[in-house]
């Protein structure tokens, strides 16, 4: 039987807008899916009949933000929500960006030009599914399967390959075969921009299941940024879904500390897994006071990748915590005689500097000693 679906209210309501002014307009895409999944929608589509210009007449406080798209970004109670007219594409020529965009078709054929039966459903007015291409069919089968040809869907758009991928990850279903047959001939990905990689791998990474990111090895999807490198990702699953964490994991599965870099992360994520794979070369601590000292020179970030990268060994990073929760003094600043002290005890320049680095090596092995008149004692000895 098929399913009677109902949207949030702002959605709803948007539509009934749209369509009291004569214009079609259902819900699409990702929220259809994750609601026939019983999944909380992260965000909302509507597709609509309704040109860009009407949309923004009818909600004034929508943003234009799909360009040539025509989708309209409408705030609503519950989020905002993109609004774009049905549209047919063609003319793929970078094998990302379509050539030549037009409105006013019918949803069916909006939906047909999508890239996966499960993103290509909609709700009608009553709540009704509207699934002409048997996405409910491949939810109920836990399958990824491409709308019409895999190969002509992957050649328009090379990042479908990446999101075949990911969605399986993120929902625990398989490929087509279909599917399976082009990814394993699949087009370069060289023309596409590193930073929209780098999203799908870390969305894939931040999975139930992060050990498909190995699958954008094994097709040699990453070949553009990592050459034709190898690795069983299976470890990835035993680590914490914190973007650290998992990054930290695959960078040191493929031994390439610029990893997170070359796919353009965020620039604290990089720095701290370039540095944590130089901490896991030079050897991790084995004891809390070699984690002082790690901490102190290289920082919480780089020790914590550092942990995370002795992958199937869980003590490093217990013994990381154990150390951090001690809450030992790390830094200059943190020593319970400061500059300002040591200079009315008569010193400047570089002897303060001096002191305090001869002081703060003594606290890292002695936290205990942390205390003024220690301090003061140790200075004068």
């Amino acid at each position: 039987m098929t399913p009677t679906l109902t949207p949030p209210p702002g959605v709803a309501a948007l539509c009934a807008r749209l369509a009291a002014a004569g214009f079609a307009a259902y819900p699409v895409g990702g929220g259809v899916r994750d609601l026939l999944l019983g999944r909380a929608p992260e965000d909302w589509d509507v597709a609509t009949a309704a040109p860009p210009e009407q949309i923004l007449a009818l909600f004034p406080g929508g943003v234009a933000t799909g360009g040539v798209h025509g989708t309209v970004t409408v705030p609503t109670p519950g989020g905002p929500v993109e609004v774009t007219p049905f549209r047919r594409e063609g003319g793929y020529r970078d094998g990302r960006h379509p050539g030549e965009v037009s409105f006013g078709v019918s949803l069916e054929e909006d939906l047909a030009r999508r890239d996966f039966t499960v993103n290509a459903m909609a709700l009608g007015p009553e709540g009704e599914l509207l699934d002409p291409f048997g996405g409910l069919d491949d939810l109920n089968a836990g399958v990824i399967r491409c709308v019409g040809d895999p190969a002509q869907r992957f050649l328009e758009d090379r990042l479908r390959l990446f999101r075949a991928l990911r969605l399986a990850a993120q929902l625990g279903f398989s490929l087509h075969p279909t599917v399976e047959a082009v990814l394993a001939d699949a087009p370069s990905t060289a023309p596409l921009a590193a930073e929209r990689v780098g999203a799908e791998v870390d969305k894939t990474l931040g999975s139930p299941r992060p050990q498909w990111v190995g699958e954008m090895l094994r097709y040699g999807l990453l070949t553009p940024w990592l050459g034709d490198r190898q690795a069983d990702t299976a470890p990835l699953a035993g680590l914490p879904a914190a973007p650290l964490a998992r990054w930290a994991g695959l960078a040191a599965l493929v031994d390439d500390p610029a990893l997170p870099e070359k796919l353009r992360r965020p620039g604290a994520l990089c720095r701290g897994v370039s540095a944590g794979l130089g901490l896991l070369r030079a050897g991790l601590p084995e004891e809390e006071r070699g984690w002082r000292h790690a901490l102190s020179r290289w920082g919480e970030a780089p020790c914590r990748a550092a942990a995370f990268m002795a992958l199937g060994d869980s003590a490093p990073a217990a013994l990381l915590e154990r150390t951090l929760a001690s809450r030992p003094p790390l830094t200059v600043r943190d020593l319970a005689l400061s500059g300002g002290e040591l200079a009315a005890l008569g010193l400047s320049g570089r002897e303060i500097g001096a002191a305090q680095a001869r002081l703060l090596s003594h606290v890292l092995d002695h936290p205990g000693d942390n205390r003024r008149e220690r301090l003061l004692e140790l200075l004068n000895s």
